[in-house]
């Protein structure tokens, strides 16, 4: 086992003290810090330490990975197939979906063949793999995830008393399936800005009616368009925030998206965990490229009911959050204070990633500490693992291949 020092990614949405704070720097940071990610992705892998030199987990793992992957090292092209990461949301992330298997390699070979820059702003597919992932909450965490079930919508937009919806909400109620929403949501994201500018004021208007009156029914979702439009005026996405599930996740819950769900963080941190990609398709709610067209190609229309995940105990120690997903799996360990210490199953390689406390990792008569924010690369060779709090209580999640 050895040392692996997170890539620290700053962008606008980020914070400036939940990942000093987390790992121990002084705050406020210079810049807003949005991810600390753990992974061998290209665009920034995390640092590995090995015999008092360091180097990227990605040529880390590509120098040798067999010996570091193990038997899943063919399966996955010789790459390690998941992502890891903590997130710190401060403000919304972008109105996004990501695409299938299928449709990243043919994405990603089409803007090759285009000769798209990799590093190009306007690049939609940036590697040919999927991106199934799933973030758990480590404070209450705010998201919208997947559309809602069409009449709970129609129930909403009537609740806001919009003439101007009057139209939609007809149509959605004639049609109330996935049809119906493509319908509605296709016409939204493409409303000509004129309009849009017509529309949007009237529905913000009724936001704050339905509030003013003391109704409770929907309050989070109005809430939520009104805080959208103050951030991003104009913008067709908070219009189309009204066509998405509203999901709190208190800590320890997590969220599962599969592709073609549209999603946006709005607020929280988590630890989030992916198929090593970074294919995102934008629909709004951001600067960067929105390719509305390649959003609706990816996207699954069918109303989504809440897709939070409640971890399965697996022990007094430890929690399991099942997936479909064949890349990765994720497990939560509570370590008690002067407690023996717990064995750390895994599947093939893996990453120890500590969150809160201080954890001993031991591995015959070899430890390793880490810290808030620090983590450890498990190659698939390493047996016998086992975790200890020091002085305290601790948290600490392990990521490793799917299949468990």
């Amino acid at each position: 086992m050895h040392e692996l020092v997170g890539a620290l990614r700053s962008y606008a949405w980020g914070s400036r003290t939940v990942l000093a704070q987390l790992c121990g720097r002084p705050v406020p940071s210079a810049h807003p810090e949005a991810e600390l990610w753990f992974g061998a992705h290209p665009a920034d892998p995390a640092q590995v330490r090995v015999d008092g030199r360091t180097e990227s987990l990605l040529e880390f793992v590509a120098a040798d990975p067999q010996g570091q992957l193990g038997a899943v090292a063919p399966e996955f092209g010789g790459r390690l197939p998941f992502l890891l990461k903590i997130l710190a949301a401060e403000e919304p992330l972008s109105l996004q979906a990501h695409p299938s298997a299928d449709q990243a390699r043919a994405g990603f070979e089409r803007e090759n063949l285009q000769r798209v820059p990799l590093d190009s702003p306007m690049r939609n597919y940036r590697d040919d793999s999927h991106k199934p992932e799933l973030v758990v909450a480590l404070n209450r965490f705010e998201a919208l995830a997947g559309f809602r079930d069409p009449h709970r919508t129609v129930a909403l937009l009537t609740a806001l008393a919009v003439p101007e919806l009057k139209h939609y909400i007809e149509l959605l109620a004639a049609q109330p399936d996935s049809s119906g929403l493509r319908t509605v949501f296709t016409t939204w994201i493409t409303l000509p800005q004129a309009m849009l500018d017509t529309l949007l004021p009237k529905v913000l208007d009724g936001c704050v009616r339905y509030l003013a009156d003391g109704n409770e029914e929907f309050t989070p979702e109005a809430r939520t368009v009104l805080e959208l439009a103050e951030a991003y005026p104009g913008d067709a996405g908070v219009l189309a925030a009204l066509l998405i599930n509203r999901i709190t996740l208190e800590p320890g819950q997590g969220l599962f998206l599969a592709a073609g769900n549209l999603h946006a963080y709005l607020n929280g941190v988590g630890v989030e965990i992916m198929a090593n990609s970074d294919n995102v398709l934008r629909g709004g709610l951001t600067p960067k490229h929105v390719d509305v067209p390649e959003l609706l190609r990816v996207l699954d229309f069918e109303p989504l009911a809440l897709p939070i995940i409640t971890p399965e105990p697996v022990d007094e120690h430890s929690f399991r959050y099942c997936t479909p997903a064949t890349e990765f799996a994720l497990r939560r360990f509570e370590l008690e204070a002067g407690a023996d210490p717990t064995p750390i199953p895994r599947t093939g390689p893996g990453i120890i990633l500590c969150t809160a406390g201080t954890v001993r990792l031991l591995q015959g008569v070899d430890d390793l500490e880490i810290t808030p924010g620090g983590a450890a690369w498990i190659s698939a060779a390493d047996t016998n693992i086992r975790a200890q709090a020091v002085d305290g209580a601790a948290q600490l999640f392990c990521a490793c291949v799917g299949g468990e």
